[in-house]
């Protein structure tokens, strides 16, 4: 197996901050890490005459590279070691094209420049950002050997799943002067000879490529003395001060993306402070839930928002009585009234919701990264695009009859109001009731909605570990319970006297200069959010501090690395042992976790994977620890 590292920067640019490059540094990690071969990928740049020395001065293989900001994300394209003159050429193309921060190449430059991309190693940023856009991913896909992920949770991912790129994960570091410590991030790749050709065959086979040498990828290196962790469950187990903490905080500073639950950090200590503390992340969950099920009913509100019924019943009022006076009028029509335009109805020139709104979705099918397979697996992406060009020329196309309908409708206001001054007959008003009763009914079907959310039930119910979370919509009890949600200092009293008729009660907040448009849903309805215990009791201050642990956990599974540190000062083996061991061995499945404690009870209940013992040794000052793999020092 032969240890590699792609992808690493010696030359500042554009892209990252200044750093002064240190050749002895680049020695010291390529020796330290035990490397077989690297590869120099500055951004959107290659510099020979440096490569050239890197070459001359480290004890290992190592090619050629550019780091290319391509469109959406960023790949690298490296070269065999040969024809360097050609390959700085091409590195000059792209530098000349990316020269301030947000330049780019497109794919179709990128094949330009460097020609038949079979050449080449081609790893994009995948798993990792900025990763490149899934359509430029696809146009790829033929020439990638490879791609590059930022943690072992997702190596190990796209490891098992055979639809998925191979993955590798190399260091992207900064070789610069006054380096104190080395990156872990390396691939191990079974190759034979290091060639161009040798590495792209091994990642053709992903059972070629791991995290470590001997291990395959059930464990990584951790730490530069040579610590492993496992990509499972891991536990640190030893007497108190014995370093425990220590490689647990290194862990934490070593590696990115980690959630990190300290000892005693949820324990109650503080009543006032840990009840308001608890609250406040109740209500942060309110919010969120609130924002869901409102979200809806705000789209309908924001609809009757300009809505004046008012205004309508006048309008109405106008026309009818203006019709029955040119009614009475019918037999004393001049010459002036008489003509066809003094009362012609002017043309309706309201914008198209619809069209815009269907093109914001097709817009929203091409460009969407998240769901981009499953899009493709149905919808071409060729006709989406022609689809959305012809919704847009459609959408042009009646912006220009609408712009010509003004024009008409500007000159038939023209016309009628000089007819007007010239008769004394009257005109008859203009009013679209078509769109007076599509209001009135618009109205209507908002006070049943509003009436509908003010009604008490359960909007979202789940159980979790023994505890129920539960989430219920209800009408506000008065105005003070309205004011504390705004978090205004704005009366509510006026307009909750209208709260039973919600039509009203919008006009009567419209009113109010004091109060955010965009903010009345939320004072339609109150949103109740509470935690259970088993009983189905509110939960009390101990059971507080087990389902804040246990919803630590279960939101680990959004970070790459989870952390606890000695979960037994603050909790009891009979929790620990049951709600707990199982969520941590559920979780561990997907991405590496880290236990530390000092109780062998505990620590052989969860069954670990993996398991570090520590020893506190001090000599000249130092700290080490005494682990699995002989001592090691962790600070000064």
């Amino acid at each position: 197996m032969k240890k590699i590292d792609l992808h690493m920067h010696t030359i500042p640019t554009v892209s990252e901050t200044y750093f002064q490059f240190s050749l002895d540094k680049l020695k010291q990690y390529v020796d330290s890490a035990e490397l077989d071969a690297i590869a120099i990928t500055n951004h959107d740049m290659f510099d020979l005459s440096q490569f050239n020395e890197i070459v001359e001065a480290v004890d290992c293989v190592v090619f050629p590279g550019i780091e290319i900001n391509l469109e959406s994300g960023h790949v690298l394209v490296i070269s065999e070691r040969e024809n360097l003159d050609d390959f700085q050429l091409k590195a000059n193309a792209v530098s000349r094209k990316v020269v301030n921060v947000g330049d780019f190449i497109t794919f179709d430059e990128l094949v330009q420049i460097f020609g038949d991309l079979n050449n080449y190693l081609v790893i994009p940023h995948y798993e990792k950002r900025p990763s490149l856009h899934a359509e430029t991913i696809k146009r790829l896909r033929g020439f990638i050997s490879a791609g590059e992920v930022d943690s072992p949770k997702k190596f190990v991912r796209m490891a098992k799943d055979d639809t998925e790129l191979t993955p590798v994960i190399f260091s992207d570091v900064r070789i610069f002067e006054g380096m104190t410590k080395f990156p872990m991030r390396q691939t191990y790749i079974d190759c034979g000879e290091l060639s161009l050709k040798s590495l792209k065959f091994s990642f053709r086979d992903r059972s070629k490529v791991a995290l470590s040498k001997f291990d395959g990828n059930s464990l990584f290196q951790v730490f530069e003395d040579g610590q492993k962790l496992s990509t499972g469950l891991n536990i640190v187990l030893g007497a108190r001060s014995s370093g425990k903490t220590v490689t647990l905080t290194q862990i934490n500073n070593d590696c990115e993306n980690v959630k990190y639950i300290q000892q005693f950090s949820l324990v109650q200590r503080d009543d006032a402070n840990y009840e308001k503390e608890f609250n406040a992340d109740v209500a942060r969950q309110k919010s969120i839930l609130a924002d869901k099920h409102l979200t809806p009913f705000k789209t309908v509100l924001d609809d009757v928002l300009n809505i004046d019924i008012d205004v309508n019943r006048r309008k109405v009022a106008e026309y009818l009585e203006s019709l029955l006076k040119s009614a009475e009028e019918a037999q004393k029509l001049d010459s002036f009234s008489k003509v066809a335009l003094f009362n012609e109805t002017l043309f309706e020139v309201g914008e198209d919701r619809t069209l815009n709104d269907l093109i914001s979705s097709v817009r929203q099918l091409i460009e969407n990264i998240e769901y981009r397979d499953i899009i493709d697996r149905h919808v071409d992406i060729s006709g989406l695009k022609a689809l959305a060009c012809e919704l847009i020329v459609l959408l042009w196309s009646k912006a220009y009859e609408r712009k010509k309908k003004c024009l008409v409708n500007d000159v038939m206001r023209d016309v009628k109001s000089k007819l007007q001054l010239r008769t004394s007959a009257t005109q008859v008003k203009d009013v679209d009731l078509y769109n007076v009763m599509l209001e009135h009914k618009k109205i209507s079907r908002f006070n049943e909605i509003a009436k509908l959310l003010q009604e008490e039930k359960v909007i979202f119910e789940e159980s979790f570990q023994g505890f129920k979370v539960v989430c219920k919509q209800r009408a506000f009890s008065g105005a003070g319970e309205i004011k504390n949600l705004s978090g205004q200092r704005v009366a509510f009293s006026d307009a909750f006297r209208e709260y039973s008729n919600p039509y009203k009660y919008l006009a009567v907040l419209k009113a109010n200069d004091g109060l955010t448009p965009s903010e009345f849903y939320k004072y339609f309805a109150c949103i109740d959010y509470e935690i259970l215990n088993k009983d189905g009791f509110t939960v009390s201050g101990g059971e507080r501090s087990e389902f804040r642990l246990l919803q630590e956990i279960k939101n680990a599974q959004y970070f790459d690395y989870l952390l606890i540190d000695e979960p037994e000062s603050s909790f009891d083996n009979l929790f620990l042992k049951s709600e707990v061991n199982q969520m941590l061995k559920e979780i561990s499945r997907n991405m590496p976790v880290v236990i530390v404690t000092h109780n062998s009870v505990v620590g052989a209940s969860i069954k670990a994977d993996y398991m570090i013992y520590t020893a506190k040794e001090i000599e000249g000052g130092k700290l080490y620890i005494e682990d699995t793999l002989g001592i090691h020092q962790i600070t000064s």
